[in-house]
């Protein structure tokens, strides 16, 4: 038992080591700034990421209220020059979140690519039209879940959130799903997006794009941005 104790805390840095020497390097690839806006430049970076990546569009949406940041992965449903898309339950710890403070920050972390876009921005929802449009492309499966779940609520039990789902199917049994009115999407209109590509002893190529007059513009507009290469 002594010895089992004693060798815990040599484990433990031993770990602690590991750890600080695990890393990769990057390759000496080489950014130069872009001309272009920063819906052209994401786009080809996404379709680059659809023939690299298994999920191109899994990105951390971060919040925020009085308890302090908070960060999730989500998925990209939509993005235009109006900004990024992704749905939710309204209610959800993220969808109380934004709605109080209707502020964003997303990350796409392309690691097997060496890239990054960090993005910043406004958040609104996106229409009913476009929640429904949406909704409609679901699995069935999925959207019987968006309508029975309170999403973030805790769980009394698996059997009875099973029963939930199964009342629900028989209610729509033979007929279309309707989307809830607690669920829908919604739209980060960016004022900030930077460009991240990793390169050989941490020399990352860095491009930050910021809207020149501090609010959210549209993305396929170059007048509306700033570009500057940042420092690794």
């Amino acid at each position: 038992m002594d010895e089992q104790t004693e060798a815990a805390p040599a484990a433990a840095q031993d770990a602690i080591a590991a750890l600080a020497r695990q890393r990769v390097e990057y390759d000496d690839a080489d950014l130069e700034l872009p001309a272009d806006t920063p819906h052209g430049i994401f786009a080809r970076w996404y379709e680059d990421a659809g023939r690299e990546l298994g999920e191109p569009n899994a990105m951390v949406v971060a919040t925020d209220d009085e308890a302090g940041p908070a960060a999730r992965i989500v998925l990209l449903k939509g993005f235009d020059a109006r900004g990024f898309v992704f749905y939710t339950n309204y209610l959800s710890a993220k969808g109380r979140q934004i709605e109080a403070h209707p502020l964003a920050a997303l990350v796409f972390p392309w690691h097997d690519m060496q890239r990054q876009v960090r993005v910043r921005g406004l958040v609104s929802r996106v229409t009913a039209q476009e929640s429904d449009e949406y909704f409609a492309l679901r699995p069935r499966g999925s959207q019987i879940g968006a309508a029975v779940s309170e999403q973030s609520q805790p769980m009394r039990s698996r059997e009875e959130f099973a029963q939930r789902v199964e009342e629900l199917e028989n209610r729509w049994a033979g007929r279309d799903v309707e989307r809830p009115s607690h669920w829908g999407g919604y739209r980060v209109h960016p004022y900030e997006i930077e460009f991240w590509q990793g390169r050989l002893n941490r020399m990352h190529d860095r491009f930050l794009f910021t809207s020149r007059d501090g609010r959210p513009a549209p993305l396929d507009d170059a007048t509306t941005w700033s570009a500057v290469r940042l420092q690794p």
